[in-house]
């Protein structure tokens, strides 16, 4: 049996192995062998030509998962960005099309290194712009449809918490429109819930606060939904 352990901010959590998946990326991204390791746009010759990412090689549609990326060479440019998206989700543009390629439509979500979250192409203003050497931790609950962001382990807050209408996996996934850009990736962990909580959840998902007395269950259930 795997033992657990604190990962991040996730307590009991399991080590998770998933990597960038070296199937499912732009051409403009190459991976180190072990695939943890991400550069993009690493042609001597020619520079950036656009915006390139790469996804995880696990997606997610239940349990709390977190994991870090480390952006490894000074910022520049007009996005690199750490986040997640479904299997639809952009990989690449070309024809100098630099753009926050996460978070460009419905199909994912993203921070960027200037601190601006984007979903549907509609940016937010969230943190400060982050340099070389920082640490992005991403704390995604699917229990409860909430991705969150951390700096060099410092909780920054919840990005989104409209998840859990997602009828899709999500993968982990970053972008660069930088040449010469590198992200590594770091410690990763997943927490899953009990199936007790799991169902709790999912009957308060559907049911209001103020119908959870009409539900033909014990008392002592009920006073537990309404917590959540």
């Amino acid at each position: 049996m795997v033992a657990t352990c604190a990962i991040g901010p996730i307590q009991e959590a399991f080590p998770d192995n998933w990597t960038w998946n070296i199937d499912d990326k732009s051409p403009d991204v190459e991976l180190c062998s072990r695939r943890e390791g991400a550069y993009f746009y690493t042609d001597p010759v020619i520079d950036s030509t656009g915006t390139a990412a790469v996804r995880g090689s696990k997606g997610f549609d239940r349990g709390l998962h977190y994991w870090e990326v480390t952006l490894c060479e000074p910022t520049f440019g007009s996005s690199v960005m750490v986040g997640v998206g479904t299997k639809k989700a952009k990989l690449r543009t070309n024809n100098y099309e630099y753009i926050d390629i996460l978070g460009t439509d419905c199909e994912s979500w993203g921070l960027n290194y200037k601190g601006y979250l984007f979903h549907n192409g509609r940016p937010t203003k969230f943190t400060d712009t982050f340099y070389a050497g920082t640490t992005i931790g991403v704390l995604l609950d699917m229990n409860v449809g909430k991705l969150s962001y951390f700096k060099n382990g410092s909780f920054l807050g919840t990005a989104f918490d409209d998840l859990l209408d997602i009828n899709s996996e999500l993968y982990p996934m970053i972008a660069s429109t930088a040449a010469e850009s590198e992200m590594q990736l770091g410690i990763r962990g997943s927490k899953f819930v009990s199936l007790e909580d799991l169902c709790r959840r999912t009957v308060r998902r559907y049911v209001d606060y103020a119908n959870i007395d009409k539900l033909c269950l014990p008392q002592p259930i009920r006073n537990e939904l309404k917590v959540l």
